[in-house]
């Protein structure tokens, strides 16, 4: 998968987070549960939001399903190597990202930034299971990243598709474009940590 071309991030991660997260990895592993049981929430916070968006409602109903499931799984790895699911962590990265999100305006133009950063966020997940897949040692989670990973990308495209269908592409792909730059920042700007996704 080309990164670059198909997600479309302006900075790759900190070749150090897979090293140290790979040694760190029940606290990755509860922090992942957490990312997946809130992206989870954000799919249903938009469906009673804009209930009157039959394909956004049709979608995202898809997505969230897929979201649970994708925590029950990293649940599972979690017990099956002895940890609990512990509590929840502060998401720096996604706090940051939110803050982006513009408030007021038009509706179209508020869901359009809540859906795009919501793909990159499914973007930088995506970018991070590859990094374990390929370089993490246990080869169980190496399996369980890969297969992960593709569904990540997935939900990108799904977002950006879904902000395409309620404003203009060339509106959503300037504003990506604007998004992904401010991505690279944060991204930059953030510690590497051994407990976290992002």
């Amino acid at each position: 998968m080309k990164e670059k071309t198909i997600l479309k991030l302006k900075l790759n991660t900190d070749p150090r987070w897979v090293d140290i997260a790979s040694k760190n990895i029940e606290d990755i592993l509860v922090d992942h549960a957490y990312c997946e049981q809130k992206a989870a929430s954000t799919g249903i916070s938009l469906i009673v939001k804009y209930p009157e968006k039959t394909r956004l409602v049709e979608e995202l109903t898809a997505l969230v399903a897929e979201e649970w499931e994708h925590f029950a799984r990293v649940l599972q790895e979690l017990r099956k190597r002895g940890h609990e699911l512990g509590r929840p962590r502060r998401d720096e990265y996604v706090v940051q990202l939110m803050s982006h999100v513009r408030k007021g305006g038009a509706r179209e133009r508020q869901l359009m930034d809540q859906l795009l950063v919501s793909a990159l966020i499914e973007a930088r997940s995506c970018e991070r299971f590859k990094l374990l897949w390929k370089h993490i040692p246990d080869p169980e989670l190496s399996q369980f990243y890969y297969e992960l990973m593709a569904s990540e990308a997935g939900h990108f495209v799904s977002y950006v598709d879904l902000a395409k269908e309620y404003c203009s592409p060339e509106e959503v792909d300037k504003r990506l474009q604007e998004l992904l730059k401010i991505e690279g920042e944060i991204v930059t700007n953030l510690p590497v940590r051994d407990d976290r996704m992002h």
